[in-house]
């Protein structure tokens, strides 16, 4: 997590560090395929499970700008003792685990952690095999913490070890929490409007947000699905396609008093002159208004053309309809 300046009371990493997650989920599971769940704080900070069953933990950390990993960094030790539990509790080499260390910072260029990579080989190299190296820089260690993970680790026999940590990946240099909303607008929503992507996310994000509440609070016991998020996404574009009023606009007023008698646009004058009623024309300026105010004008001007039409052909239909009644009369 970002270290912010704040007192030894504050919870302000904490709690960047839980919005983190949030946001990084709702990127992935744009990402991934449309049947894969996610769960948050269930087996790690995320849990998902793909359309086979197949599960995939990821424990995140929101690192200070140029933080580096290294051999004995604890960011990385702690997610593989939770791992180590994981990987026991699910029968070792017979489970269908994966596991991912998202972070900020960078791998150091001399650590062994590079071997977790993407792209790097998972066998034996010049440097030995990664259960060679782990156990290594296991043994190097004084600390109580690591001392215990490597309690743990060693509870495994070496083939084991070998398939366990062939399970690990560091998907270092992940984007940062204030970088997450941009990436999701450019490499998601290439459908949406440029000019509407900013409202369809902050649509997109609130619902995501209550439904993470849910699931934390237990009142959501399933996991989110990608179609949910990409059904939600479709329905919220199209409330800004070129010929909709986006809902977010529908309860937008003036700042000033409407007077349909003595406002100068031509379009309200040309309202009162076909005989419109008051709150006809009332509407018909609040519409207007709401379409410029979404980024609409053309639209705006569009349906006052059509309210012009339509209700010019009513006048006439009236004017026709009192002419015979009054021929019938004559």
């Amino acid at each position: 997590m970002t270290n912010l300046t704040t007192d030894k009371y504050s919870a302000g990493e904490q709690g960047l560090g839980y919005i983190y997650q949030a946001r990084l989920a709702l990127l992935h599971l744009l990402q991934l395929p449309e049947d894969t769940a996610v769960f948050l704080e269930k087996d790690d900070d995320l849990n998902f499970i793909d359309g086979d069953g197949g599960k995939s933990l990821a424990s995140l950390k929101h690192k200070a700008v140029g933080d580096r990993l290294t051999d004995l960094s604890t960011d990385f030790w702690k997610s593989v003792n939770i791992w180590l539990a994981r990987y026991k509790r699910d029968d070792r080499a017979a489970s269908n685990m994966r596991f991912f260390l998202f972070t900020t910072g960078t791998v150091s260029a001399e650590s062994f952690l590079t071997r977790f990579l993407p792209n790097q080989p998972f066998g034996s190299s010049n440097t030995g095999t990664l259960t060679m190296l782990a156990n290594a820089v296991l043994s190097k260690s004084k600390s109580k913490l690591i001392m215990q993970i490597a309690t743990e680790f060693n509870e495994l026999n070496d083939p084991e070890k070998q398939d366990f940590l062939e399970r690990i990946l560091i998907l270092d240099a992940s984007p940062r929490i204030g970088d997450i909303p941009s990436a999701i607008k450019d490499k998601c929503m290439r459908s949406v409007r440029r000019e509407h992507r900013e409202f369809v996310f902050e649509r997109l994000e609130g619902w995501w947000n209550d439904t993470v509440i849910k699931q934390l609070t237990g009142s959501r016991t399933e996991g989110v699905f990608g179609y949910e998020v990409s059904d939600k996404l479709c329905a919220f574009a199209e409330e800004y396609k070129a010929d909709n009023l986006p809902i977010t606009f529908r309860g937008k007023v003036p700042v000033n008093e409407i007077d349909t008698e003595t406002d100068p646009r031509l379009f309200v004058a040309q309202l009162r002159e076909i005989g419109i009623s008051s709150n006809r024309i009332r509407s018909a300026i609040l519409d207007y208004y709401r379409r410029s105010s979404s980024g609409q004008p053309g639209l705006a001007r569009t349906f006052w053309y059509q309210e012009r039409s339509r209700n010019t052909k009513i006048v006439s239909l009236m004017s026709g309809t009192a002419t015979k009644m009054s021929s019938s009369r004559n």
